[in-house]
């Protein structure tokens, strides 16, 4: 059965763990990849990644992307969103502190937001706002 929009940006919203896709482009599948992001009921998705990476040169080149998230229990349920590319800035601290807490347990957040600073180059914050949605809940099977 479809959710209902309350539904299914409510879903959204809760911290799972993405699949984002991506165009690759002539004669290659999606790139499909898991990812953290971020989302708001009725607001714009956003993730975090490499500036350098082979992801955001993709998203860059595509203008637009799609997240799938699901789960198994207590029902099987997933939403897909689909969407254009409105911004792209430069991720911060800040930024990279409010995903990773949405992720990690809080005395895990300051150990990792110091390792993905040395570690993780430039980063982006891109945002996707939803434009197409398919959403489902199965049930128990």
């Amino acid at each position: 059965m479809a959710l209902t929009r309350e539904e299914r940006e409510q879903f959204l919203a809760e911290p799972h763990i993405a699949a984002l896709a991506v165009d690759a482009g002539a004669d290659r599948a999606p790139l499909t990849v898991p990812i953290w992001y971020q989302y708001a009921p009725g607001g714009d998705v956003w993730i975090m990644t490499g500036l350098d990476s082979r992801k955001y040169q993709l998203i860059k080149a595509a203008g637009r992307f799609a997240l799938m998230v699901d789960r198994l229990e207590p029902t099987i349920r997933y939403v897909s969103v689909e969407g254009p590319v409105v911004e792209t800035v430069t991720a911060t601290e800040e930024d990279l502190r409010e995903i990773s807490a949405r992720y990690l347990p809080a005395d895990k957040v300051d150990g990792y937001v110091a390792f993905a600073s040395a570690e993780h180059g430039d980063q982006v914050i891109v945002r996707m706002r939803p434009e197409r949605w398919v959403s489902s809940d199965l049930g128990t099977v």
